[in-house]
Formats: structure tokens, C-alpha cells, sequence
């Protein structure tokens, strides 16, 4: 059982042939040379079998065709390239003509924009000029309404109350005449706004006798009479009597035999005139002309 794990040692066979040593060459050698060897003997196989050579201008035929497609891509890419400046010298002069277009409206626009500024500020001018005209004819207008009776007022002033004598006959009444007296002399000493027993007196103001009743706007009113000014009532009393009117008044009083009291007032309330005074028949207010205000001038 030994002899099963000793090698064999039989010696070789005396007629066998030597083993030939294995070459390796590099696999793209090898391909190489397989492939120049295959065209070598497909060459000789062709000139053996009698095949007609390929013809010798063949190359050049080719070579031509060559050059001549090179010609025609080269010719083409010059006129592409032609075609493409063309085309980009077109957009840039484009271009260019685009940007000097807007340079002009933006310069045409600004130039309306400075003439309109300028338009505003002028337009500004007259409308601060209207607005001091309107204020100062508001102003105005406030005056013209407190002496002409047409809106309600106080202040002070003073107030006369005349009262007739206790069975005092007809000529000695107090007259219309004696009060229109009295009212035209307290304005001319400075009364800003005089009432007759409450009923203010206007520009239409009429005093007068209408049949046993004096009449005030058209209203009746009775003794004792009230008459009551508005203004400096620390002036207003001594002008009065110092006035021709006030003379009159006073020697009327006195003949007459009715008396008058005269006090001073802190506080009086005068009302407006009556709706029916207020109307104007006639006078209007004048037209403003804008326009002529706009350019400095004045409303007519």
C-alpha cells in the first residue's frame, strides 16, 4: 500500500519529440501583421487567376472629387460667412437707427415735459392769485353782508328806547320821520348794524307810516320803539348827539314831548333781515373772468 503514495519514476519514452517552447507576441502585432498578410495573399491570388489590375488614375480621380467637395464646403462656409456679416451689419445699422429714433422722442419728450412743468407753475401762480382774490372778496363779501343786514350779528353797541308821552295826541306820536332820523344818524356816527324793534335794517329798508302803524319791512311795529347799533358804544352816543341828524332828533324830541333813553351794551344780537330783503331785483354780482385773473389782470 506504500507504493500507491511514491511517485512514478518510470523514464521517458526515448522516441518522443521535444515540446516546441511557446511564443507570445503582443495581440496588436499580431493583428497587424495577420491583416498585411491576408491582403499580400489576396493580392498574389488575384494576379495568379489573371484579375485586371485596378486602373492607375483612379487616385487621382478621387483626389480630384476630394478637392472639389473641400472647394464647394469652402466656397459654401465664405458665403454663409459672407451672408451672416450682411446680416449682422443690417441689425447693428438696426439697431443703431432704433436707439437714435428714441434718443429723439426721449429728447422731445423732455422738452415737453419742461413746457408743461413750466405751464404748471404759471397755472399755480394764478390759482394762488385767485385764491387771495377769493379770499379777500370772501372778506369783502363778509363785510358787505353785516352792514347791509343780510346775515345775523352781535357786539356791542347801544340801544335807544323812545316811548311816548301818556295821552299824547296824534302830532305828538312818534313819527316814521323821527326814526329815519335816528337810524341815518347812528350810521353816520359809526353804527356797524342798526334794527328797529328787531327788524334789521337793509339797503331796501323802508321806514314809513302805513295807515295808524309805522312800518319796518313792510311790518308793523308799536310803540315803545327799540332802536338798537352795533359799534363803539364809547364813541357811538357822543357822535350821534354831536351830529346835525342828532340835533334834529333831539329838538324833534323835544318839541314833540316823546322821550328817548340811550345805554350802552356789552353784548347786542342783531338778526338778519328778512328772506324777502335779500332777494336783489336788479343788482347782480359781476362775471369773474378767469382768464383775465390767470394773466395778472383783475374781475371786472
Amino acid at each position: 500500500m506504500a507504493d500507491d503514495h511514491r511517485q512514478s519514476s518510470r523514464p521517458a519514452r526515448p522516441d518522443a519529440a521535444p515540446v516546441p517552447e511557446r511564443v507570445t507576441m503582443p495581440l496588436l502585432t499580431l493583428i497587424t501583421q495577420q491583416s498585411l498578410d491576408e491582403d499580400y495573399q489576396h493580392a498574389a491570388d488575384r494576379k495568379a487567376a489573371g484579375a485586371p489590375r485596378p486602373p492607375e488614375g483612379r487616385p487621382l480621380r478621387v483626389a480630384a472629387v476630394v478637392v472639389m467637395v473641400f472647394g464647394v464646403l469652402a466656397a459654401t462656409a465664405f458665403v454663409q460667412t459672407n451672408r451672416n456679416a450682411d446680416v449682422n451689419s443690417a441689425s447693428r445699422a438696426t439697431l443703431i437707427a432704433r436707439v437714435e429714433a428714441a434718443s429723439d422722442r426721449r429728447a422731445r419728450q423732455e422738452e415737453r415735459i419742461a413746457a408743461l412743468r413750466s405751464r404748471v407753475a404759471q397755472l399755480e401762480r394764478g390759482v394762488r392769485r385767485v385764491a387771495d382774490d377769493e379770499q379777500t372778496a370772501a372778506l369783502e363779501l363778509r363785510r358787505l353782508q353785516v352792514r347791509t343786514g343780510f346775515i345775523a350779528v352781535r357786539g356791542e353797541g347801544v340801544r335807544f328806547t323812545i316811548t311816548e308821552a301818556p295821552g299824547a295826541d296824534d302830532a305828538q306820536e312818534v313819527k316814521d320821520l323821527d326814526l329815519r332820523l335816528l337810524v341815518n344818524g347812528l350810521f353816520a356816527a359809526g353804527a356797524e348794524a342798526v334794527a328797529v324793534n328787531g327788524q334789521r335794517i337793509t339797503a331796501t329798508t323802508a321806514i314809513r307810516t302805513s295807515g295808524d302803524a309805522i312800518g319796518v319791512n313792510l311790518i308793523g311795529i308799536a310803540p315803545p320803539y327799540t332802536v338798537e347799533a352795533i359799534g363803539d358804544n364809547r364813541t357811538l352816543p357822543a357822535r350821534f348827539a354831536d351830529s346835525a341828524t342828532g340835533q334834529s332828533f333831539a329838538s324833534n324830541s323835544e318839541f314833540y314831548g316823546f322821550d328817548y333813553d340811550v345805554d350802552n351794551v356789552d353784548d347786542l344780537r342783531l338778526p338778519a333781515a328778512p328772506a324777502a330783503r335779500m332777494v336783489l331785483k336788479s343788482a347782480r354780482q359781476p362775471d369773474l373772468d378767469y382768464e383775465t385773473i390767470e394773466k395778472g389782470g383783475e374781475a371786472p
